[in-house]
């Protein structure tokens, strides 16, 4: 059985507390997707008490770290004062907005911790499938207590892959379609499911063999990051310099198809 430091412990509660309220939340969405008005605000003030419960929980465990949430943005520790906060709190509350809008059971809850610049540990946890990603820095990526690791598919067209698509008033449209259609050509296919957590989560599962967006937030991707890297799997930005949390895109995929999935994007 796997065994969660203090430190997951204290992600994984806060998750489970915060999650309450959203599958609870998420029976009224369900039921007003029938109502023209009102659907859009509900979904926001969820999003608000998830992050609420959130913050409060891992503040009140941790009081040295301070926080990089989307609702709230950045904040300070609690505790502390003037000295460096030992580390830092990367949350994003609702993962899957949209999905959760429409009633569609494809959302998440994402903590990552980062500590001198790297992030160390993530929990994504997903409550419809109650489905719990966990990993910490040298202790390997778990699915509830099964250990995880990425798939070991070597050919492009076995291969499936994730990636997202800019909504509306964001622009590079033309660019991703590009993207997608050279990719198409030579995989198993492509799943655009709403969610770049759980996209993440799936690579370290063995679900997807690789995913690549552009676009992203730091909340969208820190626990992710280092789940799928203790599943095995690289992770770099699509030009492969720089960090993924700076860059905003990103680049995640098993050992042998990452290259030749970062080539074909870059080239497309």
């Amino acid at each position: 059985m796997a065994v969660r430091s203090p430190l997951i412990n204290v992600m994984v509660n806060a998750a489970y507390k915060a999650a309450r309220g959203l599958v609870r939340d998420f029976g009224e969405v369900e039921q007003l997707q029938v109502s023209r008005k009102g659907v859009a605000d509900f979904v926001s003030t969820a999003d608000l008490k998830a992050e609420k419960v959130l913050k409060q929980e891992l503040g009140k465990a941790r009081p040295r770290f301070s926080f990089l949430m989307e609702e709230s943005g950045a904040t300070a520790a609690a505790a502390g004062g003037d000295q460096e906060p030992e580390g830092r709190w990367i949350v994003d509350p609702l993962d899957g907005t949209t999905n959760f809008l429409h009633g569609i059971p494809h959302f998440c809850i994402s903590i990552g911790v980062e500590k001198a610049g790297e992030i160390v540990a993530g929990v994504i946890y997903e409550p419809v499938r109650d489905e719990l990603f966990w990993a910490e820095k040298g202790a390997g990526a778990f699915l509830n207590d099964r250990r995880l690791r990425v798939s070991g598919r070597r050919n492009l067209n076995e291969a499936l892959f994730a990636t997202g698509i800019p909504f509306a008033g964001r622009p590079g449209h033309e660019k991703l379609l590009t993207e997608m259609a050279a990719v198409m050509k030579v995989s198993s296919g492509i799943r655009r499911f709403g969610a770049a957590a759980l996209d993440l989560a799936y690579v370290a599962a063995g679900r997807y063999d690789g995913y690549w967006e552009t676009g992203l937030n730091p909340w969208d991707i820190a626990a992710g990051i280092v789940i799928v890297k203790e599943a095995g799997g690289f992770v770099t930005t699509i030009s492969g310099t720089g960090d993924p949390l700076d860059s905003g895109d990103i680049l995640a995929a098993n050992r042998e198809l990452h290259a030749p999935l970062g080539k074909i994007v870059r080239e497309a």
